[in-house]
């Protein structure tokens, strides 16, 4: 139970006007997820260079996507429990720091096995991101305007895919191809590791430290915060033996607790996942065979896509605190799976008519994810949020695992019917939050978190 000190902290947090401190954290926590989309488009945007370098098929760069895949299943279900543990801050330099330095790494890779491991760090330190950074903003920005700036740092997913893309193709077509993917990797790893040194600068979020017991380390930084500071000095480190401070269970707790939410989370999860990396698979493994395209045209591609994808982000950004969050995610899933079914449509078409389709369907995949992620991320309670997003996010996972493997099957038979399959997660997704609101799921839109734990 909150004392009414505490109860006027969060208040103070949840009514504080719009200052040059959430400015800085979203562009700070936005330049780590932009690092995080780079990454993982970087693979796909490099596939034909190494589908040459290894001798992969199709098998053989699914499995590579797969070892991502599990990576992020372990980054975040893990660090999602450390996050409610030890705190929002240490995970969110920790995870940053070892994405960086494994793909740094990954750049000298010799051989089909390190990089398969490299690519399993890697995602690690991502999959750590998503529950940490995801819970960070939402605890630290003002009520009003949260899901927007939730998903203005999701927003820099778009550049960091258009980036990778933009390396690659430069690094692909001007070197020789076994060097032009090496250079990319590293140039990615020792950018990421210079963000994770300005990362440093944020604050632990002051409302895992009052649901600690910590109310005077809250006090000190909401006082930075409404003061509009950009470089709060963090709390005390507590001795080791002090640390952990949550009861086992995390996950039993959530599914006891708060069951909706954790299905909600896990169904959109699970639905993006499958349908955007399922979507971005297809390029490489469908689309790159059946147009007999040179490696280094892959790129071009996901240029066009990260185009339509900023696009989308924004729309989803603008949307989330105008109309809603309910509104906002189920008509962007909706939207998705019939771009698909278009896009399907127009396949027979040639090269450019997939790019142009992809560059759509991009757009309002973007747009899904984008709303998707701030939606569940509000609706745990402080304790449990960062368990509850990498359950969710570990659940999407699975599917972003096996839709490479699916995308590669049926995609050999016909590209239409791969799109089709596609079309049919982003449906899911549409049905999940529609069951949600009927079911009487709170509509979180300008409502303080510790509101939301009481509704829905």
């Amino acid at each position: 139970m909150e004392t009414p000190h505490e109860t006027a902290l969060l208040d103070t947090l949840s009514a504080l006007r719009w200052n040059r401190f959430h400015t800085v954290a979203v562009l700070l926590f936005g330049l780590g997820w932009a690092l995080d989309a780079f990454e993982v488009t970087l693979i796909g945007n490099v596939m034909g260079a190494l589908k040459q370098r290894f001798h992969l098929g199709a098998d053989g760069m699914s499995l590579l996507l797969a070892a991502w895949f599990a990576g992020l299943m372990l980054g975040a279900s893990g660090f999602g429990v450390l996050s409610d543990r030890f705190g929002r801050r240490r995970v969110f330099l920790v995870s940053l720091v070892l994405y960086g330095l494994a793909t740094l790494v990954t750049g000298f890779a010799p051989n089909l096995v390190s990089l398969l491991a490299l690519r399993l760090l890697a995602g690690i330190g991502v999959g750590a991101e998503y529950a940490a950074i995801n819970a960070a903003i939402t605890e630290l920005v003002p009520s009003r305007s949260r899901g927007c700036a939730a998903a203005m740092v999701l927003n820099f997913w778009p550049l960091g895919s258009f980036v990778a893309a933009l390396l690659a193709w430069l690094g692909l077509s001007t070197l020789p191809p076994d060097i032009g993917w090496r250079v990319v990797f590293g140039v990615g790893g020792v950018i990421a590791l210079s963000a994770a040194w300005f990362r440093r600068h944020l604050p632990e979020s002051p409302r895992w430290l009052l649901d600690a017991g910590r109310t005077e380390d809250a006090r000190a930084i909401i006082a930075g915060i409404e003061a509009g500071l950009t470089n709060i000095p963090p709390p005390a480190v507590l001795p080791a033996t002090s640390r952990i401070r949550r009861e086992a269970g995390q996950f039993s707790r959530l599914l006891r607790r708060y069951p909706g939410r954790l299905l909600l989370g896990a169904a959109l999860d699970f639905a993006e996942a499958s349908g955007y990396y399922g979507l971005f698979a297809f390029l490489p493994i469908v689309v790159l065979p059946a147009l007999h395209l040179a490696p280094e045209a892959l790129p071009l591609f996901y240029l066009a896509g990260s185009v339509g994808a900023a696009i989308g982000g924004l729309a989803a950004a603008s949307l989330l605190d105008r109309v809603g969050r309910s509104w906002t995610v189920g008509g962007f899933y909706l939207a998705t799976a019939l771009g698909l079914v278009g896009f399907a449509a127009i396949t027979p078409f040639g090269a450019g008519a997939i790019m142009a389709g992809f560059a759509l369907v991009n757009l309002l995949a973007t747009g899904s994810w984008i709303a998707a992620y701030p939606t569940f991320s509000e609706l745990f309670p402080t304790a449990l949020r960062a368990t509850g997003i990498g359950v969710s996010v570990t659940v999407g996972r699975i599917g972003a695992a096996l839709a490479p493997f699916a995308v590669g099957y049926v995609g050999a038979r016909s590209m239409a019917a791969a799109l089709l399959m596609l079309a049919v997660f982003w449906a899911l997704g549409a049905v999940a939050i529609l069951v949600w609101r009927l079911r009487g799921g709170v509509e979180a839109r300008g409502m303080a978190l510790e509101n939301l734990v009481q509704h829905g």
